[in-house]
């Protein structure tokens, strides 16, 4: 079958030519399933979006936060870290690296503490899962900013990925890489879902994709935001320019980052409709354990 791509819309703002191209009919009718008319608008968008996801993307490396103490999961976490509490038979990190492997993120630096040497025991260097894994140690968890910085001596010059080292999602990775690659004026890109309740994590406010709130614990009311930051964020290598200039031994990238980079008009928001789970408490665990889904 010939499929006549036509490059006219201006999502992109960027130039296209008209191209034909042959294509097989099973591989037709799976660019045809990817067509959802919001992110994915036609054929032609789906198959621009597999080539970008080819083609143009830098990304191969994450840094996963790991090093946290899980107070809130206490007992639990008296005994195991946090990362390693499992669901449905694997544990909870598993779940986040297979996510990163799946979408070509090959090199992983997680950052541990906490009862670390397990991690490091369960996972290795990577090469069970798929992946290359580095590990940086923390003496005592220094905050999800303080524990980034640590690991900036690992990070190379590409966007990288962030991913908290409790939270499950099913996010195409992909397709929010390139949503943050294309955002010339981003150092920082969240992940953001939607919840009834934000108190717990913070709401987030956008005008248009980029971020101009980012409110931690908010009293909830009709007019605060839904939108959540999902504990996974894409950064450009400039990111540690906003990390370095702190002289506390313990800071945050919600209370101390976050707030600069929207004040400058550089944070920006991706939001998806995958599941979400921040595993940070017994009665969210156990929800996860009921509905989670690979």
């Amino acid at each position: 079958m010939v499929v006549r791509v036509v490059h006219t819309f201006s999502y992109f703002m960027s130039q296209r030519d008209r191209v034909t191209v042959t294509i097989r009919q099973d591989l037709l009718r799976g660019l045809d399933r990817m067509v959802d008319y919001q992110r994915i608008r036609n054929r032609s968008h789906a198959l621009e979006v597999i080539l970008s996801r080819t083609l143009s993307s830098e990304t191969r490396q994450a840094v996963i936060l790991a090093s946290g103490e899980g107070v809130n999961m206490r007992p639990f976490t008296y005994e195991i870290p946090k990362p390693l509490i499992p669901v449905n038979g694997r544990p909870l990190l598993e779940y986040g690296i297979n996510l990163l492997r799946n979408h070509g993120i090959t090199d992983v630096i997680i950052t541990v503490s906490h009862l670390g040497t397990k991690i490091q025991e369960h996972f290795g260097d990577g090469s069970a899962f798929g992946i290359n894994i580095e590990y940086v140690v923390e003496k005592k968890p220094s905050g999800t900013a303080g524990a980034l910085m640590v690991a900036q001596s690992k990070v190379g010059d590409a966007p990288f990925v962030l991913m908290y080292g409790d939270v499950l999602l099913n996010l195409d990775v992909s397709d929010f890489l390139q949503t943050h690659q294309q955002t010339k004026a981003s150092v920082g890109t969240l992940a953001l879902t939607s919840v009834a309740d934000p108190s717990a994590y913070g709401a987030v406010k956008m005008r248009g994709t980029r971020v101009v709130e980012f409110s931690e614990k908010p009293d909830v009311d009709s007019e605060v935001s839904r939108l959540v930051f999902a504990g996974c964020a894409a950064f450009d290598n400039e990111i540690f320019d906003y990390l370095n200039d702190n002289k506390r031994k313990v800071f945050s990238l919600e209370r101390d980052v976050f707030p600069k980079l929207i004040d400058e008009g550089r944070l920006f928001g991706y939001v998806f409709e995958g599941q979400w789970f921040d595993v940070s408490t017994p009665e969210i665990y156990d929800r996860a354990l009921q509905q989670w889904k690979v």
